[in-house]
C-alpha cells in the first residue's frame, strides 16, 4: 500500500500491521510509505457476527487479509469464487464494473481496493434483500 494517505477524524481508530492506532483530538492526515502494510479502518470493519449476507461475507474475507488474519493466497480463491457468485445476481452495468474492479484487485493483490469495490455493493444488496418476500 505504498503512498496511502489516511485522513483520520478525532479519536478514529485504524489497524496497521496488527496494532490499533487511535487518533488524537484533531483531524490528522498520515502518509503510509511502507509497501504492503496491512491497514484497516476500524470504522469500516465488518464484525464476524455482521457477515450474514453474501456481499458482507466476501467483504469480511477481504478484511481478514487486510488485518493479517488470513494469508492472501488462502483468501484468493474464496474471494474470486464469491465475486463470481455475486456476478450471477448483480447484473446491472455499474455492479458489473464494481465486480470487475474487485476481481482485478484480488488478482493483483490489492485487497483494500477489492474491499472498497465490494463495499459499493452493500446498499444494492440491502435493497435486494428488503425486496425479497418473507
Amino acid at each position: 500500500m505504498s503512498g496511502l494517505v489516511l485522513k483520520l477524524g478525532p479519536k478514529e481508530r485504524v489497524l496497521i500491521n496488527g496494532a490499533v492506532i487511535e487518533n488524537g483530538d484533531r483531524r490528522t492526515r498520515v502518509s503510509v510509505v511502507t509497501p504492503d502494510a496491512r491497514i484497516l479502518r476500524l470504522r469500516d470493519a465488518i464484525h464476524p457476527e455482521e457477515a450474514t449476507t453474501p456481499v458482507r461475507r466476501i467483504c469480511y474475507h477481504a478484511q481478514l487479509v487486510l488485518s493479517g488474519d488470513m494469508a492472501a493466497e488462502e483468501a484468493r480463491q474464496h474471494l474470486l469464487r464469491g465475486i463470481e457468485q455475486l456476478s450471477q445476481v448483480f447484473t446491472d452495468p455499474d455492479s458489473r464494473r464494481q465486480l470487475a474492479a474487485a476481481t482485478q484487485a484480488v488478482v493483483s493483490g490489492a485487497h483494500y481496493e477489492a474491499l472498497k469495490a465490494l463495499r459499493n455493493l452493500l446498499p444494492r444488496e440491502e435493497r435486494l434483500m428488503d425486496a425479497q418476500p418473507s
